[in-house]
């Protein structure tokens, strides 16, 4: 029985999280510290671990695909636009930065759940899951943002936005830095995606060695 419902404590410590990420801290744009790096980014860790052991023939999975639309349309896209509306009047840009991160979190976590309610098995949605989790804090949209923004006065000098990459560099981003940083996780991405698969594949390529055939009675 524990073996069957394991994905659901995973569930579990995942919502917890959200609740206190989302209801219970104050909203907050910046990352201070490697510890509240991970505080944030566990729900979507505890969520991927979950996903990996949904069960498949036992879900209905239309219907919960379903439930997953109306969730985002009626749900998370209002409050979403209420927070762009609440920046647009002069409000504080922290709490429509918590809700874009969300939004990101819930559209890779949607995605890798239609993945497992397809027929994914556990190892591939867990690949797929911690591989997209690599690219959400990769500062990809840190960089498109950078380069496609109008900015009037200029480009910046450095991303003093991406607070989690200073976190790990010792200092505000420049450029350069952040291309770096961005490389190194999408090429841990890619290896989470690929690396297990060509490894098992050339253990089943090695040939075994045959016999050596026995030697002819004199």
């Amino acid at each position: 029985m524990i073996r069957r419902w394991w994905w659901l404590a995973a569930g579990v410590a995942g919502a917890a999280m959200t609740v206190l990420i989302m209801g219970v801290l104050p909203p907050d744009r910046t990352i201070d510290n490697p510890a509240e790096f991970l505080l944030r980014i566990s729900p979507v860790l505890f969520a991927v671990v979950a996903i990996g052991g949904f069960p498949q023939r036992a879900a209905p999975g239309l219907i919960l695909l379903a439930a997953v639309v109306l969730g985002y349309m009626g749900v998370l896209d209002t409050l979403y636009v209420l927070r762009v509306v609440a920046l647009a009047d002069g409000g504080d840009f922290a709490p429509f930065y918590q809700m874009a991160i969300f939004v990101n979190a819930f559209t890779v976590l949607a995605i890798l759940f239609g993945y497992r309610l397809g027929g994914a098995s556990t190892e591939r949605v867990l690949r797929l899951g911690f591989a997209s989790a690599l690219v959400v804090v990769s500062g990809l949209n840190d960089l498109s943002f950078y380069y496609l923004n109008d900015w009037p006065e200029g480009r910046p000098a450095r991303l003093d936005w991406a607070s989690h990459i200073t976190v790990f560099v010792g200092g505000t981003a420049t450029p350069a830095v952040a291309i770096v940083f961005c490389a190194v996780h999408l090429l841990l991405a890619a290896a989470v995606l690929t690396l297990p698969r060509s490894t098992l594949r050339r253990r089943r390529e090695t040939p075994t060695p045959s016999p050596a055939p026995a030697s002819p009675r004199p």
